[in-house]
């Protein structure tokens, strides 16, 4: 019995609350994904396959206010993630190459803590602190929010490919004359890459589909993707909001791919 190996698939059930939590977490997207391209205004009532809606999303007549919120979402994301991941290599590096030093436990804890608060507690807290301050609420406020809570999410695979590589490579740099800084930059940073890149493709993402800190924080007249599609859901579901989640989505589901797909290299990269 001790060479058995443990297999949940073995169990009684396994397959029907697998299917059952799978329709769960996409029929919903996949209803939204199929009516987006219904020709019909009902969201009810299917009309024919059409892509009257993702026209309209360019053309129509709130086409200006969906290309706005386009633009600050991907200028926003792109510098926070940016931000985040420049901050977040600093911190790995500190943290994985720096030794033991005093606070390491706590800076870690202090790194890991806007994973773990809820998001609702963050978005108070950050509003509070704005307005304490004297910022005023708007993109500025919007971009210094997301390049904060994106940090965590950058850093955890930076600091995972990091731990990965051996301090040998560093060493025997410097043992052929090389500076500290030369080091870093001619060898630890090429092998760091896919662990750097992964981790702004995480913090990009995240800061792209954010919506609840976003929305505390947005002062008047500042709209992202996720805050203008809300808006819009409040006055009536329409068909062209569907249109716009199903690319937002499409756009998410390319963003974690590249970023699976780089750490599943780079894990490749490092077995052999």
């Amino acid at each position: 019995m001790s060479g058995t190996q443990f297999n949940i698939r073995h169990y009684a059930g396994f397959s029907f609350m697998t299917i059952v939590c799978l329709l769960i977490l996409y029929l919903p997207l996949l209803v939204v994904l199929i009516y987006s391209f219904n020709d019909s205004q009902s969201i009810t009532r299917w009309g024919g396959f059409s892509l009257r809606w993702y026209t309209e999303l360019f053309t129509g007549v709130e086409s200006a206010k969906y290309k706005q919120a386009a633009f600050n979402s991907l200028t926003i994301a792109l510098a926070a993630g940016i931000t985040a991941t420049v901050l977040a290599t600093a911190a790995a590096i500190a943290m994985v190459r720096g030794g033991r030093f005093r606070g390491k436990s706590l800076s870690f804890g202090l790194i890991s803590i806007p994973i773990m608060v809820p998001e609702i507690v963050t978005a108070v807290a950050t509003l509070i602190f704005f307005t304490t301050i004297g910022i005023k609420l708007g993109y500025a406020s919007i971009l210094i929010a997301h390049i904060v809570f994106c940090i965590p999410f950058a850093y955890l695979p930076i600091a995972a490919r990091l731990q990965g590589i051996e301090s040998s490579f560093e060493e025997a740099a410097q043992d052929l004359y090389a500076s500290r800084w030369q080091a870093f930059r001619y060898v630890l940073m090429p092998m760091m890459a896919p662990g750097i890149l992964s981790g702004f493709l995480l913090a990009f993402i995240i800061s792209l589909d954010d919506f609840i800190i976003t929305n505390f924080i947005k002062g008047a007249g500042v709209e992202t993707l996720p805050t203008a599609i809300f808006g819009s859901v409040k006055q009536g579901i329409k068909p062209n909001i569907m249109a716009l989640s199903t690319l937002m989505l499409a756009f998410s589901i390319i963003i974690v791919s590249l970023s699976y797909l780089i750490g599943k290299s780079d894990k490749t990269t490092v077995t052999h």
